[in-house]
């Protein structure tokens, strides 16, 4: 009996000190709790990433979010990342980048005290605190200085519908200014308000805001709210708000036929704009001297290599290197252009069979110079920042910027062509020739010296071109290939000589081709276009735009 009661003396004994000491614990973490949210200042928060109390380290968090702090993106990156540090026994904070040690500071960088990763300690941190930094870290440049980084966040996060995520677009929807910004948050605020109301049944409090709500999302005209409407199209029985749902996305059907056809259009303007950079070189050397170029493709050739050296020597600055690359790509395809003129082209006017046969020759040789020199493999031209990105006319319509410049490009240089042909001695000398050579040669004209500035104009131009295609595919010895045929076709169908017709014809075929390839394919539709020019050309053989010169009286 004694030795029961005894026992029983020392379960209640161990039982009293358990519930001390759960009891001491819990008030340690209630302690640590409370002091948690005493972060007030950087070096606080240094100190709580040293600490293992992931309730310090989360308030820490949102300190930097709630003062933000100029380092709170690459703090908050360095943890999902597992590159965050700190200095054993100063706790300074650092990024571990490699063999590289960052520190941080809000005047600047700052080298560290000690440059061994082994005086440094990583900080840890569970699942709860990484879901707590990926959601900051989706909403914190809704809340940014700039306006441009404001709207790339709202766009982001658009589609979106995490309860937490609208609750910051609605406290930043308070505070915006920008008009911009302002449209964008209302659009992501109405889907998700959207999405919460529509997973609810529906009430005749709740039917007239699902009401407004899809009116908003199709005003709105955006991607992602037309995926909630389809969405919530089988998940709700209220008649009038299928009926509604159904309506918009009608209109959204509407609205994406029109777009399409525009972006078709606009790939057809771009693919034209080419063409013509292509084309207008050979319609001035075939319509001055009657030279079939069979080596055309090759200056564009010339032209693309030529932008690829020159980011080559220029490999920080692609912007600088593109635009120096227009200059220098013409000279170095017009001075080929004026060689092969000067030692093969004036020995063979007047016979155009032998003429094709030895540009098509000049252009082998290009070819296999080329491979000596920069190797059978395609080269990649780096695009500019410039013309990296989208235009966004609406939600639903965006325009590449890379496309539009060259659009802008060929017709600057089809302006600036024109002007020469129109407002120099050397534009007037080389209309003499195309019109009558023996009057002009009898006026003092220089026929030699004109065929050679003029086999040297367009050969610069074609590598112009070759600029501006580097821009859109890759540079090779056989990229040439790719676009002789078409610049003929360009030339024959809009008119020999004339370099309205070629405009005409190039953005004419481009954007013909384009529509042809959804339906045909785009071998196809080249075929059909080509059909279609040899009937063109048997009703009208002087092509859109004849003009009288020596190639068509001869």
């Amino acid at each position: 009996m004694m030795i029961r009661q005894q026992q029983h003396r020392r379960q209640l004994t161990l039982r009293t000190c358990f519930q001390k000491c759960f009891t001491l614990l819990c008030l340690l973490c209630l302690f640590a709790s409370a002091h948690a949210s005493e972060v007030n200042s950087f070096e606080d928060v240094e100190r709580s990433f040293a600490q293992r109390n992931f309730a310090q380290k989360a308030a820490a968090i949102e300190w930097l979010i709630s003062a933000h702090h100029p380092q709170t993106k690459p703090i908050l990156q360095g943890l999902l990342d597992r590159e965050l540090a700190y200095q054993k026994g100063t706790g300074t904070l650092v990024l571990l980048q490699g063999d590289a040690i960052l520190t941080f500071n809000t005047e600047g960088a700052v080298p560290p005290h000690s440059a061994h990763k082994q005086d440094y300690k990583k900080v840890t941190i569970n699942n709860s605190l990484r879901t707590l930094i990926q959601r900051r870290l989706s909403t914190l440049d809704i809340s940014a200085a700039d306006p441009s980084v404001r709207l790339k966040a709202v766009k982001a996060l658009t589609g979106k519908t995490e309860p937490d995520l609208i609750a910051a677009l609605q406290h930043q929807l308070e505070t915006e200014t920008d008009p911009a910004n302002h449209s964008a948050l209302e659009t992501a605020i109405a889907i998700g308000e959207f999405h919460q109301h529509i997973q609810t049944p529906v009430t005749a409090e709740n039917k007239s805001q699902i009401l407004t709500l899809i009116q908003v999302l199709n005003d709105a005209g955006h991607p992602a709210a037309q995926l909630s409407l389809q969405q919530a199209m089988p998940t709700t029985d209220d008649p009038d708000i299928r009926q509604q749902i159904r309506q918009a996305l009608s209109d959204y059907e509407q609205r994406q036929r029109l777009y399409s056809s525009i972006e078709t259009l606009y790939f057809g303007l771009s693919l034209g704009s080419v063409l013509v950079l292509a084309g207008i070189g050979l319609a001035i050397t075939f319509g001055v001297m009657g030279v079939i170029n069979m080596a055309h493709g090759e200056l564009i050739m010339l032209g693309a290599y030529t932008t690829y050296v020159m980011q080559q020597l220029m490999p920080s600055q692609p912007g600088t290197a593109l635009l120096l690359a227009i200059p220098a790509a013409f000279m170095v395809s017009g001075l080929v252009g004026v060689a092969i003129e000067r030692s093969v082209i004036r020995f063979l006017y007047g016979r155009p069979l032998e003429t094709l046969l030895a540009t098509f020759g000049i252009s082998l040789i290009l070819q296999q110079a080329v491979r000596s020199i920069f190797s059978p493999l395609n080269r990649s031209v780096a695009t500019p920042d410039f013309m990296q990105g989208m235009l966004e006319i609406t939600p639903m319509l965006s325009l590449t910027w890379n496309r539009l410049i060259i659009i802008g490009f060929s017709l600057l240089i089809f302006t600036l062509l024109l002007l020469v042909l129109k407002k120099t001695a050397l534009g007037l000398q080389v209309r003499a020739v195309s019109q009558n050579r023996a009057m002009a040669r009898a006026m003092g004209v220089r026929s030699e010296r004109v065929d050679a500035m003029t086999f040297g104009l367009g050969a610069g131009i074609a590598g112009i071109a070759g600029v501006a295609l580097s821009q859109l595919t890759n540079v090779g010895p056989n990229m040439g290939q790719s676009y002789i045929i078409d610049s003929f076709m360009v030339v024959v169908f809009g008119g020999v000589g004339n370099l309205w017709g070629t405009l005409v014809a190039g953005l004419s075929l481009g954007i013909f081709n384009k529509v042809l390839e959804p339906w045909a394919g785009a071998v196809l539709a080249k075929i059909l276009v080509l059909i279609f020019i040899i009937l063109f050309i048997q009703k009208r053989p002087r092509g859109l735009f004849p003009q009288r010169g020596r190639a068509v009286e001869s």
